[in-house]
């Protein structure tokens, strides 16, 4: 991470918030993450971590840039934060904090945001333990909400006309595209940005890098995968979390009625609820909390600590 003269080739632009237990090897990873660069540099903006999580940062990675967000602003707000105060000349890399990179992920997806159309480029996901995440994804559709419903959604994975998710191990090649990805790590190349924008706050967490994917095919760029740009990222705290259940749900809704009009917007939360209500019979504490949600037409608040 040399510094150059103006700004470097490539941000780095992180959110946390408590995320202490998970920030150290994130930073450590950094360094041989972003070899081949000629120049780089790394934003943290942290949302009003009350753990540790900003003292840490700062001792383990002074070479970077660690930023007071003054409150939890949500995932899409943290990064504008960051995007504002510092953006590269060849691309942004978006990350959550609890992402650990292999040496060189960042130049290959350099590399691959840059090539022709593509301007949005995404790593290889795995679990701690070297297995492969599907994380690619269909655009979000009123037949997919309903085939995910009456199947579930690894069933309605099989038939891409009824599942968002992409579960084809063989479709996970180099090259692969897609309409969005899930936003654990995220390269948005210079000429994507000045053409798409920042990204929207409107959401807090889920459905922001949906909306950004999207919003940037709409602009003629495609997505697109890169195999050797490998990224450990445990997630599943959402299957498991009511709140981040219940915001991912309404979140759905919000970015479907964003895209398209009254009527169709109405039937896709009207599948969302009936999907919810369903599993919420069955005793699930998120379903039973997303819901809630729904039915009140908001997402919730962040807990208070």
């Amino acid at each position: 991470m040399r510094e150059a003269a103006g700004d470097p080739d490539v941000v780095v632009v992180a959110v946390t918030h408590d995320s202490s237990a998970v920030v150290e090897p994130f930073l450590r990873a950094l360094p041989a993450a972003l070899d081949g660069l000629s120049s780089a540099h790394v934003v943290v903006v942290d949302n009003a971590s009350s753990d540790g999580t900003v003292k840490t940062a700062r001792c383990l990675a002074p070479w970077a840039t660690v930023l007071d967000a003054g409150g939890n602003l949500g995932y899409g707000a943290g990064l504008n934060v960051g995007l504002r105060h510092a953006l590269g000349r060849r691309g942004v890399l978006v990350l959550n904090p609890d992402v650990v990179l292999e040496p060189g992920s960042v130049r290959r997806l350099l590399d691959a945001a840059e090539t022709e159309d593509v301007g949005i480029a995404v790593p290889r996901i795995v679990d701690t333990s070297g297995r492969l995440k599907f994380s690619l994804r269909r655009e979000p559709t009123l037949l997919r909400a309903v085939g995910e419903a009456l199947l579930g959604g690894h069933r309605a994975a099989k038939y891409p006309l009824l599942g968002d998710m992409i579960r084809d191990p063989e479709y996970y090649v180099d090259g692969a595209t897609a309409d969005w990805a899930t936003g654990a790590a995220m390269f948005i190349s210079t000429a994507a940005l000045d053409s798409v924008g920042l990204l929207s706050e409107e959401f807090f967490l889920y459905s922001e890098e949906t909306d950004y994917a999207l919003r940037a095919r709409d602009a003629g760029y495609r997505l697109r995968y890169v195999e050797r740009a490998v990224a450990t990222h445990p997630g599943g705290a959402m299957e498991t979390s009511p709140w981040l259940w219940s915001i991912l749900a309404v979140n759905r809704t919000k970015l479907y009625r964003k895209r398209h009009g009254p009527v169709s917007s109405a039937a896709y939360w009207a599948v969302v609820v009936l999907n919810e209500a369903v599993r919420a019979a069955l005793g699930r504490p998120t379903n039973r909390a997303a819901l809630r949600a729904l039915l009140r037409g908001r997402a919730p608040v962040p807990p208070r600590r």
